[in-house]
């Protein structure tokens, strides 16, 4: 059984990575380490327009919510620069840019402790080498360099464009001709 801390911890994490994921940048998470009589966790998202703000929060509460834990309270849901989204022992913090300068809000957190959220790569256990014939590559073949072709003046071509105009007519036919003389 988790203990509260580490479930705050896991809701943190999670409105991190779908913040991250909604292309939220910077996230991050801080543990208040019991120094706050509001939550435990804090996460902290910009965002860099009101609909990027709005499909963040949404994306969110959705992802909480599929996993059965719901926000207790919405703040600034009006607001086009600032909401807060709080989860008991998790507040999420998603803002945008002007805000962030204005309430110098990375000053406001500097005393607390960050929290790793990012998922880091597994690394493979390297395979065996397995010996394999050598084979030996081509040399890479230089592309032959184009030759520019002359460029046609306007001069040049605009009596190309008037003969084509003042094309004679075809004849009339021979049969004709023969017969008026």
């Amino acid at each position: 059984m988790t203990t509260p801390k580490n479930a705050f911890k896991q809701i943190a994490i999670t409105a991190a990575r779908t913040g991250d994921a909604k292309k939220a940048h910077p996230v991050k998470v801080y543990d208040l380490g019991g120094r706050s009589p509001l939550a435990d966790f804090a996460v902290l998202m910009a965002v860099e327009s009101a609909p990027q703000l709005d499909a963040i929060e949404e994306a969110v509460v959705v992802n909480l919510k599929h996993e059965g834990i719901y926000c207790l309270h919405k703040d600034g849901m009006r607001s086009r620069n600032w909401k807060v989204l709080d989860y008991g022992g998790t507040l999420v913090h998603i803002y945008d840019t002007k805000a962030e300068e204005f309430y110098a809000i990375s000053k406001v957190y500097a005393d607390y402790k960050p929290v790793e959220w990012e998922e880091k790569p597994v690394q493979a256990a390297p395979a065996p080498a397995a010996k394999k014939p050598a084979v030996k590559k081509a040399p890479a073949k230089k592309p032959a360099a184009k030759k520019a072709a002359p460029k046609k003046t306007a001069k040049k071509a605009a009596p190309k464009k008037a003969a084509k105009k003042a094309a004679p007519k075809k004849a009339k036919p021979a049969k004709k001709a023969a017969k008026k003389k």
